[in-house]
């Protein structure tokens, strides 16, 4: 009885975490064009990593101090973490959203699980094997799709996609950062301070370019706070849980729905026009997620 209410919850959570991050790219659409890109990216980050804090203080009452650093020793890294998340990662991705369609931002994003597995290949001591590599490529067919170099789809940017490539790419290096610490940090600990750290980094950013802080958030307040509560914060919560009562790659499995669910969100929400390449490019990208999972449940 106690397994089937963990796979029940492992399920809710999955399927939780695929619609906060398939509804993404839509609300940043809606609420970019109201508020500054870099007080939005501000705002959803620290948002989020407050919504995480408790567990956050919670995770570190019940760690032991025999076992674990703590967060003290590697706040430093953790800060790192921080900066190459939100102000590179998630601002690039903010600029790129608001230079794109939602639809292609998002499964252009969704790549990143595979330029994940490329850097960990190079980098770490995770190595690609035979069904990775063919994964690997198969994004890369798909992401020639997704941008469409020979006819860009009107709503793209060329520098719109180069910035979601950017975020994509970064956001593996975030991910990559953070293995180092976050069994020694705690899990929840770690992604609560470097959204916080990386949202304060973001804040003096802003105020010495001289751009707009709280000006303009009550007029969109359910946005800011959608983004921030349930996109940023439960989104990551609903994934770190089933991730703990399942494994990485069961957690992983909300990344590979996000490609088919964002699109339609987009055409229903924002009436985005989906042309046959982009569906070709999530079909493929959709492949080369399943290709991995399976490698990942192989082994």
């Amino acid at each position: 009885m106690e397994k089937q209410s963990s796979i029940k919850l492992v399920v809710i959570c999955v399927l939780l975490t695929a619609f906060f991050f398939s509804t993404m790219e839509v609300a940043i659409k809606l609420a970019g064009g109201q508020l500054d890109s870099l007080q939005l990216t501000f705002l959803r980050f620290l948002i989020g990593g407050l919504v995480l804090l408790p567990f956050a203080l919670r995770e570190q009452g019940r760690m032991d101090p025999a076992a674990n650093d703590g967060l003290g020793k590697h706040l430093p890294w953790v800060f790192l973490v921080g900066i190459m998340g939100i102000p590179i990662s998630m601002l690039s991705f903010q600029l790129g959203v608001e230079r794109c369609n939602a639809a292609t931002a998002a499964a252009i994003m969704s790549l990143n699980p595979l330029t994940t597995m490329a850097i960990s290949h190079f980098f770490t001591a995770e190595k690609m094997t035979t069904l990775k590599k063919i994964a690997f490529v198969i994004g890369l067919i798909a992401g020639v799709f997704l941008i469409r170099p020979w006819d860009i789809q009107e709503g793209n940017t060329a520098i719109g996609m180069l910035l979601m490539v950017v975020a994509a790419t970064t956001f593996s290096l975030y991910t990559i950062m953070g293995k180092r610490t976050i069994s020694q940090v705690g899990t929840f600990t770690q992604i609560s301070t470097s959204f916080i750290l990386g949202s304060l980094v973001l804040l003096v950013i802003m105020l010495i370019m001289g751009r707009p802080v709280v000006k303009g958030v009550m007029d969109n307040l359910p946005l800011v706070l959608y983004l921030g509560i349930f996109v940023t914060g439960i989104s990551y919560l609903c994934l770190n849980i089933a991730i703990k009562l399942a494994d990485a790659t069961t957690g992983s499995i909300a990344f590979f729905i996000k490609p088919a669910m964002a699109p339609a969100f987009a055409y229903i929400i924002l009436r985005e026009t989906i042309l046959w390449n982009t569906v070709v490019g999530i079909v493929l990208l959709i492949s080369a997620s399943v290709l991995t999972l399976y490698d990942a449940k192989k082994r």
